[in-house]
């Protein structure tokens, strides 16, 4: 792998940590929800440099992406990431959100229970897998999988996120057509900076989209 993505891999979980620790700090209003990804230009630029290969899923397994980790004090990362996305979210001493209310931006729903939110891995792990995380070392894997610094994890509804599964964005996209420019910025910003390929499909389903942003 280049020195690039090396060097920015074993950065990635302590700067998550750290990140995490402020935002475990504050209290009332959310911050902002994912972290804003690059701009569509960028992104195009990145899409150009992406290796295109065929996919490949053998010997695939969640388990070998280790999440939700302990990110500071009793908050996991889907803890930290529901603290984040929300609006006066209250947690309990195990860190869990008691009350508080999310706005899903891929399908423009709000909900006032935690429970009715997944934490969106926006590129899944099986689609990293299948673009050449399969090569990664363990920890790798993980600091993909709690990534809070790139634009990597958001909390959207349980039922849309789901329906999204492990697909590409030649398979799916979020229903609000207003959001897919940044939907489609975040995954070539998180492909690019974890050197992961792209199919041809999922290329073009990439080019069309930065093209009308």
């Amino acid at each position: 792998m280049p020195n690039r993505f090396l060097r920015r891999l074993a950065a990635t979980a302590t700067t998550a940590v750290l990140a995490a620790g402020v935002l475990t700090a504050t209290t009332g209003t959310a911050q902002a929800a994912l972290p804003t990804p690059v701009s569509a230009a960028t992104a195009r630029g990145y899409l150009g440099q992406l290796t295109v290969k065929a996919e490949n899923r053998t010997g695939y397994s969640r388990d070998l992406f280790p999440h939700w980790i302990t990110i500071s004090g009793a908050c996991n990362t889907r803890e930290t990431v529901l603290k984040r996305d929300g609006s006066g979210v209250v947690t309990d001493s195990a860190c869990a959100a008691t009350s508080g209310s999310w706005y899903s931006p891929y399908d423009g729903a709000t909900w006032t229970a935690a429970s009715d939110l997944d934490i969106d891995h926006v590129v899944p792990l099986a689609e990293a897998w299948d673009s050449g995380a399969s090569a990664w070392t363990t920890a790798q894997r993980q600091a993909f999988a709690n990534d809070l610094t790139r634009p990597q994890l958001i909390a959207v509804t349980d039922s849309v996120n789901q329906a999204k599964g492990d697909k590409d964005p030649a398979e799916w996209l979020p229903p609000v057509v207003g959001y897919r420019c940044t939907y489609a910025r975040a995954w070539v910003q998180v492909k690019y900076y974890y050197n992961l390929s792209v199919d041809s499909a999922e290329k073009t389903a990439l080019t069309n989209l930065l093209n009308g942003c």
